[in-house]
């Protein structure tokens, strides 16, 4: 039996759905912080944990955090479901014959459109995925569907390393990292920090695009590679049922009227120029831009309208999902169990090995909080910390942690969900070849770290 096929019937028969795995991780949260922590309290210890995970669920910053990120998969959506998105990627979909072009042409395209936005990159390879399945089952050839839904999520494993990274984004704010590092660090460490952490310097980097160039290369390939055993599976229904007439409103010619949605898009797009021009890139400045885009491109509001209406659906699970990983990032945030996982890796780490042990204790973290925004502001200040005192260029030490965020949802589903949705598969159906996927991309990550 082929490794593929082990690692296939292993997660067929054991993995359970994206919500239980959430559950499960944060009942395994409360045991290691019981067994490996102190209790920082005067109250039992259970009860402390208890408490850090019930204020991490309702935390204000990561309720704000989370609603960017819920915008910029839904505005990513929409922006995917509007005319012109929809006649790309049916232009796109013809070229797909058999897997092994499927595969190559999801992948290839979705890490494009995903180094620019993780959201639309996201949904742009689920609905890609999608089309292609529609069109084997049409026009009657046969292709591996998991395997080509794999390829549409894989654009979650260059993200961060894109221009909607959360780590490089934060870092580009006005002094940001220096309020950041405030406290933590002596006046003179904290002078030496720059005030700025431009894009340039990390996601626009000649290093960080070449990796990236390679990528695009490499994984693609990989894709080929397993796409040749020629494996093909059934293909789901999608037919969907038909919504029904809907009652005629006296303001339906508002709601069609091109005229009125189209100009309000350019409001939009002219106060997101007069507020954004030559800022650094951040989540709010992507959701001000993909809202004015949405607009224009779906022409009148109803059609916008309908399009919110079904990409919220894509982002239920999400939804619902979110609290729980905040609250297991309330407890290894109040426990110091990020602080001691990171530790235990910088302490046997050099100037040369610090970026990798900084990849590898990101990754692990991400299983647990698959949030790069939220593990950013849990991880970041110990990876500046130490970038610092060990002489590794702030820029390098920030990707070296989006590196190992975003490889390792290869494994972790939470962001799969939208995807699960759209083309009807199940996370134990692509995880296998995902896995595969996540040892490639980390090998050409830990090279890229030693060697650029």
């Amino acid at each position: 039996m082929s490794i593929t096929k082990t690692i296939e019937t292993l997660f067929q028969k054991y993995i359970p759905s994206p919500f239980v795995i959430a559950i499960l991780l944060t009942l395994l949260t409360m045991i290691l912080a019981l067994v490996f922590t102190e209790n920082p309290s005067e109250t039992a210890h259970p009860i402390a944990i208890l408490k850090f995970w019930e204020e991490g669920i309702w935390d204000n910053n990561l309720l704000v955090f989370a609603y960017q990120m819920m915008l910029i998969l839904v505005l990513g959506h929409v922006l995917v479901l509007s005319t012109p998105m929809s006649w790309l990627i049916s232009k796109l979909t013809v070229y797909a014959k058999d897997t092994a072009s499927a595969v190559i042409l999801v992948s290839f395209t979705t890490m494009l459109v995903a180094f620019f936005n993780w959201g639309l990159g996201l949904i742009f390879g689920a609905i890609m995925a999608r089309k292609i399945g529609e069109a084997a089952l049409e026009k009657g050839f046969k292709i591996n569907y998991p395997l080509v839904g794999a390829a549409g999520y894989i654009g979650l494993m260059v993200w961060h390393g894109g221009m909607s990274g959360s780590a490089s984004l934060k870092a580009s704010e006005n002094n940001y990292i220096q309020d950041m590092m405030n406290g933590i660090l002596s006046s003179e460490n904290l002078a030496a920090i720059p005030e700025i952490i431009t894009s340039q310097q990390t996601i626009f980097s000649w290093w960080n695009l070449l990796i990236f160039g390679i990528l695009l290369i490499v994984i693609p390939f990989t894709f080929y590679v397993l796409a040749r055993n020629g494996k093909t599976t059934e293909l789901p229904d999608f037919n969907t049922p038909k919504a029904t007439a809907e009652r005629q409103e006296k303001n339906d010619k508002l709601d069609n009227s091109k005229l009125l949605a189209i100009g309000f898009g350019f409001i939009l797009l002219t106060a997101f120029f007069a507020r954004y021009w030559g800022a650094s890139l951040s989540p709010n400045m992507l959701n001000f831009l993909m809202l004015g885009l949405g607009v224009i491109l779906h022409r009148n509001f109803k059609n916008f309208l309908k399009a919110v209406e079904e990409a919220i659906g894509g982002a239920s699970g999400i939804l619902i999902q979110f609290p729980l990983y905040f609250g297991i990032m309330g407890i290894m945030k109040s426990t110091g169990m990020v602080t001691m996982i990171s530790d235990a890796f910088i302490a046997v780490a050099t100037e040369t090995t610090l970026p990798i042990f900084t990849f590898f204790s990101a990754g692990l973290v991400n299983v647990f909080v698959p949030s790069g925004g939220g593990q950013w502001a849990i991880q970041g200040p110990i990876v500046i910390e130490s970038a610092l005192s060990l002489g590794v260029p702030l820029p390098k030490a920030i990707m070296a942690l989006a590196y190992g965020d975003q490889v390792t949802n290869m494994l972790q589903p939470f962001w799969a969900l939208p995807l699960l949705g759209i083309t009807k598969l199940k996370a134990k159906e692509i995880l296998p070849y995902t896995l595969i996927l996540m040892v490639v991309g980390s090998a050409i990550y830990i090279l890229g770290l030693l060697l650029l």
